[in-house]
């Protein structure tokens, strides 16, 4: 028991840094061409700024929906999701290799087999005379 819950600890503490890296592969590398192919659009400063609500007063901040934000956020996801995808499906093929039992070798006939056989070559022999 001790053992798996080391192995999750040390899961998680992995997945931790392993998710701000694709945070860091998708904001700093994949988006920004993704940006300038479709006219220079930062995805992070997309937002739809909603009116100002006139009971809150003249110094009301409006409030803003960061779909952009939420583009990012989604393809990291996206991603993480494949890439944890991938190892799972890659460590279930190599755990099943393991397992596989060597080929073993066709077991000898019993010696009623072989009677029975010996038997069947004679009947033929008769036959073709």
């Amino acid at each position: 028991m001790k053992g798996n819950v080391v192995d999750m600890a040390v899961g998680v503490i992995i997945g931790g840094a392993f998710g701000k890296i694709i945070s860091s592969l998708v904001n700093d590398i994949i988006m920004p061409p993704i940006g300038y192919l479709i006219s220079g659009i930062n995805f992070a400063d997309l937002k739809f700024t909603l009116p100002a609500n006139p009971l809150a007063g003249p110094n009301a901040v409006p409030a803003t929906i960061a779909y952009g934000s939420f583009i990012q956020t989604l393809i990291d996801f996206i991603i993480v999701a494949l890439c944890i995808f991938l190892m799972v499906k890659g460590i279930t093929k190599l755990s099943k290799k393991k397992e596989e039992p060597a080929p073993q070798a066709p077991a000898e006939p019993s010696k009623e087999e072989q009677l029975l056989t010996e038997i069947r070559d004679l009947l033929k022999e008769q036959k073709e005379k």
